[in-house]
């Protein structure tokens, strides 16, 4: 067999199965580790797929690569459910907070339409119908104006300026990646900015971000990990990544997604209990 279809061979294996191991492919194909290792190098050099210790993993999103918000919406249901219903016990009545476009920002949104005297600021299109069509008539929702963009956010110059005038009590950010280096990240630039307006008008910033959102990084940066006062996420987050959270966060909150009831903190004095 050429090498040439050798390696049409392992990227059609590494595509169907999300990874490939040297030692198992060597076998396969009868030829040597190393060789399999240069067919892999050959591959990982024209970014179809990630070199990984021992083996290959399909190629990662780009970091402007920007899911659709139907798309987003189906992904990790149970999770996002958890972290909302967790960030949900944070809202009082009459308070003023904003949500951040998002799906996970969307779910919460579902579990503040009987908080009374509430008042949202959204740049979210879903986050704003789901409070209009479930709300109470003594909330009151403020969407901003601005540019629409494939997760279905408002974004740009006159979302920033309404965002600019306003105090709010806490945000609600929901965020594309994170990393101990980025911070948390979003892979639209505009959509970064207009977070940035969000976070500057709060008192408070609460990340929502399921565990799949670990190790993600957008084109950009939207603040630093010491920003965030508290970070709501799930437990199925690996321990490397709450060992660098705890440290970093404000305050670290890990909710089981299953087992009703039961709230996993970490803080700044140690891990998950």
């Amino acid at each position: 067999m050429l090498a040439q279809q050798r390696q049409a061979a392992i990227l059609e294996r590494v595509r169907a199965t999300g990874g490939v191991r040297v030692t198992e492919l060597a076998a396969e194909f009868g030829v040597s580790d190393m060789t399999i290792r240069r067919d892999l190098e050959a591959l990982h050099e024209r970014g179809l797929l990630a070199k990984v210790h021992g083996g290959a993993t399909a190629a990662g999103p780009g970091s402007t690569d920007e899911p659709g918000f139907r798309a987003k919406s189906v992904r990790q249901l149970a999770e996002k459910a958890a972290i909302a219903g967790r960030a949900a016990e944070l809202v009082r009545p009459g308070a003023a907070v904003a949500l951040s476009a998002g799906t996970t920002t969307a779910e919460l949104a579902r579990r503040l339409v009987d908080v009374p005297g509430l008042t949202v600021v959204t740049n979210s299109l879903p986050v704003a119908e789901i409070l209009h069509a479930g709300g109470r008539s003594d909330q009151t929702v403020v969407l901003t104006g601005g540019v629409r963009t494939p997760s279905d956010a408002l974004v740009g110059p006159l979302a920033v300026a309404a965002i600019r005038s306003l105090h709010l009590d806490l945000l609600f950010l929901g965020v594309h990646g994170i990393t101990e280096r980025a911070g948390f990240t979003t892979p639209n630039l505009m959509e970064a900015e207009t977070d940035r307006a969000l976070v500057a008008a709060a008192d408070r910033l609460v990340v929502l971000a399921d565990h799949t959102k670990w190790g993600t990084v957008g084109i950009s940066s939207i603040v630093e990990l010491p920003a965030a006062h508290l970070l709501v996420t799930d437990d199925r987050l690996p321990p490397d990544a709450r060992r660098v959270l705890d440290d970093r966060v404000g305050e670290l909150v890990v909710v089981p997604v299953t087992g009703a009831g039961r709230t996993a903190t970490t803080t700044d004095e140690g891990m998950a209990r």
